[in-house]
């Protein structure tokens, strides 16, 4: 599977072609609705093949990457549906709550291998978490070499199709709010006096260091806690005020909001 089609290079269609391109090893073909966006991407990456069309863009494609907003799906499949060939292409689709049974049923074809991933804006530095849901049906081996591809992009994980949205919540949209986190840290660095580039480069090497942590240990995030509060000392009566602000609570709520219908 090394001739990747992307139709949309929109914030996560071009994510994934630019974390692709820095990786290497696959030959990539993007399109877009107008020349200037496709510019861009060849100023970047002159070895990126970009297209306006997309029929012919899918053509010697082993994998077609579906990265339009939900609304456009059905008309981007009712486009290029004639031109694929369903014995040969896989078709990834990252279209929010777009599922499988949906897509294969605008391509008019209910074996076609289609698989529902939901990467996060990190792919464009390899530093994506994607959730990988196939429809059913779908070989053990399809799956193992569309994991393969994505994990050039980062993390993956292979899950139920219900499962995407909470993980979405935790890794897409959870970048949102890990960034906001950062800048409240850097908005009180600067209220105790640091400049605020210095204080953006403390928070995020502070987060740097907590996911390292977490990952060479494999300990609790409440365990790690425990190692750097001492009795009495500057780290408990910080985490008291976030428990007294709510924060825990505020989290969570942030979390379930997007679940909400």
């Amino acid at each position: 599977m090394d001739k990747i089609c992307v139709i949309g290079a929109g914030n996560m269609g071009g994510a994934m072609v630019r974390g692709w391109a820095k990786k290497g090893g696959c030959e990539l073909t993007v399109t877009a609705r107008t020349e200037q966006t496709l510019g861009r991407i060849r100023q970047e990456f002159p070895e990126v093949r970009t297209v306006l069309d997309n029929v012919s863009a899918i053509k010697d494609a082993d994998v077609i990457v579906l990265a339009v907003k939900p609304w456009l799906i059905e008309s981007v499949i009712t486009e290029i549906r004639g031109a694929i060939d369903f014995d040969r292409q896989v078709i990834l689709s990252v279209a929010a709550n777009i599922f499988t049974d949906t897509l294969r049923g605008y391509l008019g074809c209910p074996s076609a291998n289609v698989l529902y991933v939901m990467p996060n804006i990190g792919a464009e530095f390899n530093e994506s978490m994607t959730f990988l849901a196939p429809a059913e049906g779908v070989g053990e081996d399809v799956t193992a070499s569309v994991e393969a591809l994505l994990q050039k992009l980062g993390k993956v994980r292979i899950c139920k199709e219900k499962e995407v949205a909470a993980g979405n919540m935790l890794s897409g949209c959870g970048i949102a709010y890990v960034m906001r986190f950062i800048h409240a840290m850097m908005e009180g660095g600067v209220e105790m006096g640091l400049y605020p580039q210095d204080a953006k480069m403390i928070a995020m090497q502070a987060m740097s260091g907590a996911v390292a942590v977490l990952e060479g240990t494999g300990m609790h995030p409440a365990a790690a806690i425990d190692k750097v509060t001492t009795p009495g000392g500057l780290t408990i009566r910080g985490l008291n005020e976030l428990d007294h602000a709510g924060f825990n609570s505020a989290v969570i709520r942030c979390l379930k909001a997007g679940l909400e219908k």
